[in-house]
């Protein structure tokens, strides 16, 4: 129903489904089926991931699963009522995006462009896209050749509710890009090993890989972010392919990007959901302040 409506992405799909496997193994202990619960289900449901202490964000993510869920079986009548109306989500405290500075940027950029041979080239073509579009890690990874255009000064992505948008790449991603693509074969498998059918869907992708998806995953580029940041002297654990989202997001607004803009080139549905990065701008102004003012040197 989501990928039909919603156009929602294969992830977010999983991550639904996981979801309501979970409350069906809930309700599965009570006898009862997923499409029969009542009110008092889910919230004795919420109640126990709660003393499970999960987080509130996950259980809010839980009850919308919920939400979806009974509001198309109802909307489909194949019950009379929606047991999550009356149900009020946790409340969620605002959580500031987690972005590195610019130095530490170029501490992981010069850690990549001293990694030997073609892993180091398709290191730093990864991280120069990343951090020149700001695009989803999943966007990233699935990229088909066939997006990047002719002079490779740009990239067209397909992204969350199939909205396609166009991210130019700066003069450094283009050239990393450029260096990549001669290596890019490296990373093929080799035909003998393996059937035509598997070698013709890695072709597809801009970074391919042996493994069954063709293409190198989110979890194994994660991995690779985490190994480059112990060479680059960073904590690991600050170091995600979302935090250098953020981190473009962040440095852009910083430098005077407007937030209408910043929400194109992120492919925001919604500007609310750009909104949060507006604590640069405060913290640019709070700065602005305290450094220009007359007045911000005297004690009071």
């Amino acid at each position: 129903m989501m990928a039909a409506e919603r156009g929602a992405a294969t992830n977010t799909i999983n991550s639904y489904l996981r979801d309501l496997e979970h409350f069906a193994s809930f309700l599965l202990n009570r006898q009862r089926n997923i499409d029969d619960a009542q009110v008092e289900h889910i919230r004795a449901y919420l109640k126990q991931m709660s003393a499970q202490g999960l987080a509130t964000s996950t259980i809010a993510r839980h009850l919308t699963t919920l939400r979806q869920f009974f509001k198309f079986i109802f909307d489909e009548r194949i019950r009379n009522d929606d047991p999550t109306n009356t149900i009020d989500g946790p409340i969620l405290g605002k959580t500031l995006p987690k972005y590195l500075v610019e130095n530490e940027i170029n501490e992981l950029l010069k850690a990549s462009q001293d990694l030997p041979g073609p892993r180091g080239y398709r290191m730093l073509a990864l991280l120069e896209i990343l951090y020149a579009t700001g695009v989803r890690v999943s966007e990233l990874v699935t990229l088909p050749t066939t997006a990047l255009s002719r002079d490779g000064s740009y990239i067209v992505v397909l992204g969350k509710g199939n909205r396609e948008r166009v991210l130019p790449l700066g003069e450094h991603a283009i050239v990393a890009t450029s260096n990549y693509l001669k290596v890019r074969d490296t990373f093929l498998s080799n035909d003998n090993k393996i059937n035509k059918k598997q070698s013709l869907a890695e072709n597809v992708y801009l970074f391919p890989s042996r493994g069954k998806s063709g293409h190198l995953t989110r979890v194994r580029f994660s991995q690779m972010l985490k190994e480059l940041a112990l060479i680059a002297g960073l904590d690991p654990r600050r170091v995600s392919p979302h935090v250098l989202r953020h981190s473009f997001a962040s440095h852009l607004l910083a430098n005077g990007a407007d937030l209408r803009s910043l929400q194109k080139l992120l492919g925001h549905a919604d500007i609310s959901t750009t909104q949060i990065y507006t604590h640069i701008q405060e913290e640019r102004l709070r700065g602005l302040v305290l450094n220009s003012h007359p007045l911000s040197d005297l004690k009071r």
